[in-house]
């Protein structure tokens, strides 16, 4: 049998940030992890192709603030800010609390294992060749300044009866060298012939070799768009 661990699970508090950051005492804490729950269903359904890598959740005594990290942030703003009030308003009635939205711009997607599995799933959807669409992927990835990628597809590959799993990588990935930066993403593409399970593991360097926010992964430059933060 194989001894399989999520990457990010592995590493949350020792090199990884946990996503959702409040405490609580013993009888509130059960209720307020099905919330937390409840709103990043609530966004992924709501907003399935605007890019929604993650959503972080921190509360104090009165608040929630939620930093919902897109590579689409236009599409959830909306015009003068209009969808983002709405959101803003739905998830409060969703929670019963008053609640703090802020959009944070993803500006390399290719280097976000969750947004290169939304995108494979996406054109799995579309009766699109798996083979062709894992090695784009592939490409795309590494290209971005990427150290590493595999890739893992299980179901009715290419509408076959038999389900079966495809496996490709290109670049390192170790997965269990606690200094390397492993991102990952997992993310079920519905199709005309059943579901289709999409894994995705990224290499992104050692922790300490990491560029700071804004800077370019492939020259070591300062970038011309930083990363932007839209509070409403």
């Amino acid at each position: 049998m194989g001894q399989k661990v999520r990457p990010t699970g592995f590493r949350v508090g020792i090199t990884e940030a946990w996503k959702s950051r409040w405490y609580a005492p013993k009888k509130y804490y059960g209720e307020l992890l099905v919330e937390d729950q409840k709103i990043r269903a609530f966004i992924k359904n709501k907003y399935q192709f605007a890019g929604v890598s993650q959503v972080e959740i921190e509360r104090t005594r009165d608040q929630v603030v939620v930093h919902l990290h897109t590579s689409r942030p236009g599409i959830i703003i909306g015009r003068k800010g209009q969808e983002v009030d709405r959101l803003k308003g739905e998830l409060e009635v969703l929670t019963g609390r008053h609640l703090d939205l802020k959009i944070v711009e993803v500006n390399q997607p290719n280097r976000n294992a969750s947004l290169v599995a939304q995108d494979i799933a996406q054109q799995l959807s579309k009766r699109g060749s798996f083979r062709r669409t894992i090695k784009r992927a592939l490409e795309q990835t590494v290209d971005a300044g990427a150290k590493g990628i595999k890739v893992q597809l299980s179901g009715r590959l290419g509408g076959a009866e038999m389900s079966r799993c495809e496996k490709a990588s290109k670049g390192s990935v170790p997965l269990s060298t606690l200094r390397r930066h492993i991102d990952y993403g997992f993310i079920e593409a519905k199709t005309k012939m059943g579901v289709i399970g999409v894994k995705v593991w990224i290499d992104l360097g050692d922790y300490s070799e990491e560029l700071t926010d804004g800077a370019d992964a492939k020259t070591g430059k300062a970038s011309q768009k930083p990363k932007r933060s839209y509070k409403r």
